[in-house]
């Protein structure tokens, strides 16, 4: 299936997206990337297909289309809103094999377990265990899963159960919003989970950081590295031309360890980089480099990175290896996405408490 394939063509994404009733739909997926994992997900003629996060509904429409006048497909969303619409626009279509459902996406929807296909239109925090309990044996999720305990920081994983469990089949780039336990109007802004610091004033401002069991509980490490981030004493370019921001994303998650940062700053500039509770650097997504100041330990370290990371050829999805690891967490058991890579990386190679092959 291809952008030109009549199962595309034939679902009128204009009338989902800026239906005249309903009016434009801000926040969304990108139709190509809506395209690009139904594809990965392979629904064939007759599947059942879970989709978790309905939307404008325009992606379960492109699921029906697919799996035809003889499947189905269930599509539910934390918010009442959505589901309503989408079903009021597919029913104006005489679509009659989705039902879309308001529910928490997390638990999947055992009512009408088991699944062929099941595809996520959000981040959740990792794999439930639920979504695998109610796949068939030759089923297949399509997830965009943390590969670190940070906002932003995804793969898109293809996900099938060899032997009765789950495995990763292939990864790609790319990202969704978190998943949330209620319904939200901007869950962009101000991620959900893994911010260890926040201001809005002047601007809305936040800071992520891998050494947060190293920080005292009032966030005093988390608060000063955000400081110096938003007050820099030292600015420079980056000289070796745009980023890939994907691929330096998912590399430094290898290269950093426990002092990878994220970091959204004023006007919503996002940056990656090393913090520790007295220094801070960050590369933002324009390639402007931010630091405490021009002798700072974690410029230096950043700058390691950006060596490592040109000197690996700015990796591809295909040069992660990915795997998954059981963590039974009560309130959601379920496995993390973690990666690795089969090769060491060039020179300066030392990473802090990066991760290991399992």
């Amino acid at each position: 299936m291809n952008e030109h394939d009549p199962l595309i063509t034939g679902v009128p994404e204009h009338f989902y997206v800026h239906n005249e009733d309903r009016g434009d739909t801000l926040h969304r997926s990108a139709a190509e990337s809506i395209h690009r994992e139904v594809l990965a997900l392979d629904v064939r003629d007759g599947d059942h297909v879970l989709e978790i996060g309905t939307g404008t509904g325009y992606s379960g429409a492109l699921l029906a289309a697919r799996a035809g006048g003889t499947g189905r497909v269930t599509s539910i969303d934390i918010s009442d809103h959505l589901t309503a619409w989408a079903d009021r626009l597919h029913r104006e279509r005489r679509l009659t094999t989705i039902t879309c459902r308001t529910a928490d996406g997390m638990a999947g929807y055992q009512r009408h377990a088991p699944y062929d296909r099941i595809v996520a239109w959000c981040t959740p925090p990792k794999l439930p265990r639920a979504w695998v309990d109610q796949l068939t044996a030759d089923g297949r999720i399509v997830a965009c899963l943390p590969i670190a305990e940070q906002p932003s920081t995804t793969l898109i994983a293809t996900i099938t159960l060899p032997a009765g469990q789950p495995d990763v089949e292939a990864v790609t780039f790319g990202g969704y919003a978190q998943s949330t336990a209620t319904p939200v109007d901007d869950a962009l802004t101000l991620p959900g989970r893994w911010v260890d610091y926040h201001t809005r004033c002047p601007q809305p401002a936040w800071i992520s950081i891998g050494w947060r069991d190293q920080d005292d509980p009032q966030h005093t490490g988390a608060r000063h590295a955000l400081k110096l981030l938003r007050n820099p004493g030292h600015i420079e370019s980056y000289h070796r031309g745009p980023l890939d921001w994907l691929s330096w994303s998912a590399f430094t998650v290898i290269a950093g360890g426990a002092h990878r940062s994220i970091a959204a700053l004023d006007d919503g500039r996002r940056g990656i980089g090393h913090t520790t509770a007295s220094s801070a650097a960050v590369i933002l997504t324009d390639g402007t480099i931010l630091a405490d100041s021009a002798h700072s330990p974690s410029l230096a370290s950043l700058q390691t990175w950006l060596h490592q990371w040109e000197q690996a050829g700015r990796p591809e999805a295909s040069w992660f290896h990915p795997y998954l690891v059981p963590d039974d967490e009560e309130d959601l058991p379920g496995w993390d996405l973690r990666v690795t890579t089969g090769s060491r990386l060039p020179a300066n190679e030392h990473r802090s408490n990066a991760h290991t092959t399992p």
